[in-house]
């Protein structure tokens, strides 16, 4: 079992940032990507960014690219997603993902989400 743990949400005025994190902890060995999801009220969740283990290959949505980026701390376990200029449409609870091999599994694993409120 992987266990993802976030933080780093809160309430920040339109253009304004704020930096998520997400530490994975458990057995982490088979990570091959780890992400960013989004769940506005109302809508489905949607991508917002990942990251692939090896290499580093990042992929965004097209609502934040040039705002946000997504990075790595291997030697922790964790992965950012710091969110600039931000935008009352970027308001959502923000899900934290990780995917795993094990064996002929795939399997995917979420965190508890934090809210991000951009509002003035």
């Amino acid at each position: 079992q992987v266990r993802l743990v976030e933080s780093g949400g809160g309430l920040v005025q339109p253009g304004g940032s704020l930096r998520l994190s997400c530490a994975a902890s458990g057995r982490i060995s088979g990570i091959y990507m780890m992400g960013w999801y989004r769940q506005a009220p109302g809508k489905q969740r949607e991508l917002v960014a990942t990251s692939i283990t090896s290499g580093g290959s990042t992929n965004y949505a097209d609502s934040v690219k040039g705002r946000f980026t997504i990075s790595r701390d291997n030697t922790k376990n964790t992965v950012y997603l710091q969110m600039n200029s931000l935008k009352p449409e970027d308001t959502a609870v923000y899900y934290c993902n990780a995917k795993q091999i094990d064996g002929l599994r795939n399997l995917d694993y979420w965190g508890q989400g934090t809210q991000v409120t951009v509002s003035s």
